[in-house]
C-alpha cells in the first residue's frame, strides 16, 4: 500500500490546518479481515486440522512473520472467528428481543432466532468446523458456556417483560438452559440430514416455547 505523503504543505494551502489521518489502524483491520476470510475458506475447503499457517499467509499475501504478530497459532485464528461470530449473533439477539413485551412478540421472535440460527449454520461450514472443535479446546468450551450466559441473559429480560410477575430465578434458569441446549441441539441438527435436522429444530422450538411462554407452569 502506498505511504501517505507527508511533506509540509504550503501555508496558503487549503489543508494547513487539517490532521493527517493516521491509517495504520485501518491497514490493521483490513489485513485482520483478510486473514479471517482465508482461513475461513481454507476451513470451508478442507477443515480446520488441514489447515495451515503458512497456507493462510500466502493467501492473504502477508508475510509469515505478519501473520504470527496476529496470531500465534491456529487454534488463535479459530477463537478469533469465533468470537466474530458470537459478537454478529450478540447484535441479532438484541435487535430482536430489545422491543419485546408481549407474549406473541416473544414467541415470533424467538422462532425467527432459531430459524436463523439454524440457517447461519447451514450455511457456515466454518461454524460447524467450530463447534466440532470445541469439546476439544478448554478455552473455545468455555467461551461457548459464557456466550450462552451473555445470550440467555437478553433472553431473560425479554421474558421478564413479557412476565413480571414470574418468580425472577426460575426465569433465568429457564432463559439460560434454553440457550445451552439450543447450542446442543443445532449441532445434532446439522450433524445428520436436512430432513431431520429440520425435525429436530421444530422439536427444539415445541418444548421450548412452552418454558419461555409460560414460565410458571406446573
Amino acid at each position: 500500500m502506498k505511504k501517505p505523503h507527508t511533506s509540509t504543505p504550503r501555508p496558503d494551502s487549503t489543508t494547513a490546518s487539517a490532521p493527517r489521518r493516521n491509517p495504520t489502524q485501518r491497514r490493521s483491520r483490513e489485513r485482520l479481515e483478510r486473514i479471517h476470510a482465508v482461513a475461513s475458506q481454507l476451513i470451508a475447503e478442507r477443515g480446520s486440522d488441514q489447515m495451515k499457517m503458512s497456507e493462510v499467509a500466502e493467501r492473504a499475501e502477508i508475510s509469515i512473520g505478519s501473520l504470527y504478530q496476529y496470531f500465534p497459532d491456529k487454534s488463535a485464528i479459530i477463537r478469533s472467528l469465533a468470537e466474530t461470530y458470537h459478537t454478529e449473533n450478540r447484535a441479532c439477539i438484541e435487535k430482536a428481543l430489545s422491543g419485546v413485551k408481549t407474549r406473541d412478540q416473544l414467541r415470533d421472535a424467538y422462532c425467527g432466532l432459531i430459524d436463523e440460527y439454524y440457517e447461519m449454520f447451514l450455511a457456515e461450514p466454518v461454524m460447524r468446523d467450530i463447534w466440532a472443535g470445541t469439546q476439544a479446546d478448554k478455552h473455545l468450551a468455555a467461551r461457548e458456556l459464557e456466550e450462552s450466559r451473555v445470550c440467555g441473559a437478553m433472553l431473560e429480560a425479554a421474558m421478564r417483560r413479557v412476565h413480571p410477575q414470574a418468580d425472577a430465578k426460575r426465569i433465568a434458569t429457564i432463559a439460560f438452559m434454553v440457550w445451552q441446549l439450543g447450542e446442543a441441539a443445532m449441532r445434532l441438527a446439522i450433524s445428520v440430514g436436512r430432513a431431520e435436522g429440520d425435525a429436530i429444530v421444530d422439536a427444539y422450538k415445541e418444548m421450548t416455547l412452552r418454558e419461555i411462554t409460560e414460565p410458571d407452569a406446573a
